[in-house]
Parts: structure tokens; C-alpha cells; sequence
């Protein structure tokens, strides 16, 4: 092997091992988080900024609803200083938080659904009832509440603020650090939300179909409507769809709501029948604001 080139690979090797033990020790330094879900990741990663590591559980293009941790994320959970819990009555979390949260019983948990009100699910049309009271401990555990509580920005802020909280009791002495960041991020989150109001005030459909019923809280924060395929979490019956069809003409529907995490095939038959067209959304995507400005802009358009 010629002399130059033996001493680039040396170099390579030294620069590597230098590297990897700096990047090491820095991580060592931050905090190791982890949550349920990614928008939960983004959250906790706009308060702690470089303070911290968060690793997510249900990985995006996944569903919360069926997906099974891996043992190497069941490693990360066991050397968390931090658990971030959704709250609400996501299957992911009444499957398998127990067994996540045994995993390393010294780490804190943070309820991030804490002082959110929670509303009802049904699978029918018109199907939310308000639940007039503030959640408790135990409320999370009925699964007719619609677990979905990130996708409404006023919600998020009340996220936010419940680990931001959780953080400064873990690490007081960046407690200004974080409360700027968090801030920063609420700024952010309430611009987004007059941002959606106005652009969807002055619409006269109300009422948009989707796939899975993963909207409501939106839905509800701006005077809209959801109307679900999903018939108990199961792909409707031929009657069910010709029912969807038929109000979908009723209310004058022309946009079926898709996310990425489901079979489309049902709302691509009604969108068809109604002559309308299937547009992906997706309730899980990291980069939350943008994604709520792009969803806004595809319900403005109806």
C-alpha cells in the first residue's frame, strides 16, 4: 500500500475515533427523551433545543394504532431521563406504555394532554359530543374519547407548556433556556393558528369527509366538520359506502381526506362516485406548523 495513501487512512481513523468520542460525550450531556408519536418530538425538541436527545416511539409512516416497539427502542427507553406520553387513548399507548414505562421505572413521565378538554368520538356523522370537563387521570382510559388532541394548535400550546414544565424540573439550571425556546415556539404556534382562521372563516362547506376520523379537534377549533369512513376503526360495508356517497352529495363534498398510515382504497371509490378527487393528509408528520398550513390550505380549497 503506498506510503500517502496509509497515512490518509490513519488520519481518517484518528479523526473518526476523536469524532465519535467528542460527539459521545457531548450527547452524554444532554438529556435522552423519549414520546409516543413526532409531533410529540418536535415539540420537545423546540423547548430543548441542543439540550437534548428525544427519540420517537412510533416512527413516521407508521400508526400508532397497530405499530409494536423494537428492542433497540425498548434500550433507549431504559436509558431515558424523560417520557413523553400523548395522554389521551391512543393504542400504541393502552397496548403498551405499561411495559414501556417497567422498562426504566427512575425515568419521568409527562402527561402532555394534561388541562386539554377532551371530546367524544363516534363513528357516525355529527358524531363529537363535547366532554365538559377537564380530563383526569383517569379519563384517558375510556376509549370513546378521540385521542387526537396535537392536531388542534390551542391544544398544542397547552403541550408545549406541560413539557416545558416537566423539563425544568429535570434540568432547573437551563430553565431560561427553555423558556425562551418555548416562547419562541408559542409565537409560532398562536400566528399558525390566526393564520387558519382566516383562511378558513369565510367558507361555506363545512363539513369534510375523511378516512380516518383523526380531525375532530381541528375540525372543532374552526367551526368545521368532520365525516368518517371508518366504521369502528373497519373499512365500511357496500351499504356504508353508499351511505358516505349519498351524504357526500348531501353536503356537497367533493374532497375525500386520506392519511398515509391507511388503506385509501375506500375513500378512492367514494371520491370517484361523488366525481371528486382523494387528497393525503398526514396527523403525524414532524414538521407540525408547516403540515397544519398545507392541511388548512387543502380544506380551504373545498
Amino acid at each position: 500500500m503506498p506510503k500517502k495513501r496509509l497515512i490518509l487512512i490513519s488520519l481518517f481513523i484518528i479523526l473518526t475515533i476523536v469524532y465519535g468520542c467528542s460527539k459521545e460525550e457531548r450527547d452524554s450531556n444532554k438529556l435522552g427523551i423519549v414520546v409516543s408519536i413526532v409531533p410529540l418530538q418536535e415539540f420537545t425538541e423546540k423547548i430543548g433545543g441542543d439540550k437534548v436527545t428525544v427519540n420517537v416511539m412510533v416512527p413516521p409512516g407508521a400508526s400508532p394504532h397497530s405499530y409494536e416497539p423494537t428492542p433497540n427502542q425498548l434500550v433507549n427507553v431504559s436509558k431515558a431521563k424523560m417520557y413523553v406520553k400523548v395522554g389521551t387513548p391512543v393504542e400504541f399507548e393502552l397496548v403498551w406504555l405499561d411495559k414501556i414505562i417497567s422498562t426504566n421505572v427512575n425515568m419521568v413521565v409527562v402527561d402532555a394532554s394534561k388541562n386539554v378538554k377532551l371530546h367524544r368520538m363516534n363513528d357516525k356523522h355529527d358524531h363529537e359530543k363535547e366532554h365538559d370537563q377537564e380530563k383526569n387521570s383517569d379519563d384517558h382510559k375510556n376509549k370513546g374519547y378521540d385521542p387526537h388532541i396535537w392536531l388542534s394548535p390551542k391544544n398544542a400550546i397547552i403541550m408545549v407548556e406541560n413539557i416545558h414544565k416537566a423539563l425544568i424540573s429535570l434540568d432547573p439550571k437551563n430553565k431560561e433556556y427553555y423558556t425562551s425556546n418555548k416562547e419562541a415556539y408559542i409565537k409560532e404556534l398562536n400566528k399558525l393558528d390566526s393564520e387558519i382562521k382566516k383562511a378558513l372563516s369565510s367558507k361555506k362547506v363545512k363539513t369534510f369527509m375523511v378516512f380516518h376520523p383523526a380531525w375532530g379537534y381541528f375540525a372543532r377549533s374552526y367551526n368545521l366538520e368532520q365525516m368518517p369512513i371508518e366504521e369502528g376503526g373497519k373499512n365500511p360495508t357496500a351499504r356504508g359506502i353508499q351511505n358516505l356517497i349519498n351524504q357526500a352529495k348531501e353536503y356537497n363534498a367533493k374532497v375525500i381526506f386520506a392519511s398515509p398510515q391507511f388503506s385509501t382504497k375506500s375513500a378512492e371509490v367514494i371520491a370517484k362516485e361523488i366525481k371528486g378527487h382523494m387528497v393525503l393528509i398526514d396527523p403525524l408528520k414532524k414538521d407540525y406548523i408547516n403540515n397544519l398550513r398545507k392541511v388548512s390550505q387543502a380544506f380551504s380549497e373545498l
